[in-house]
């Protein structure tokens, strides 16, 4: 077993405890808090896909997904507060 499949394997050990997480958070700042862990695992997942693949098109992915749990969680956590879109 190569370290990069170790690497994996972790990676998907975390993901697996991210998604505990999620389901049996006892509030929704934790769930909120295992979504963004799980979006960051899956960059790093797309980052080791690059490096075994040498395809550049999953660090592309991995970028965008990025991007988009970002701008996720902000609008979770403005959610969580109570606030609307133009507050």
């Amino acid at each position: 077993m190569s370290p990069l499949d170790l690497l994996l394997l972790g990676l998907l050990v975390c993901g697996l405890l991210c998604l505990l997480r999620v389901v049996l958070g006892p509030t929704p700042a934790d769930r909120t808090v295992g979504v963004d862990i799980l979006g960051i695992l899956m960059v790093g997942f797309c980052a080791v896909l690059t490096v075994m693949t040498g395809k550049d098109l999953y660090m592309i992915v991995g970028l965008s997904w990025s991007l988009l749990a970002f701008v996720g969680a902000l609008a979770l956590a403005k959610h969580l507060e109570g606030k609307r879109y133009h507050d």
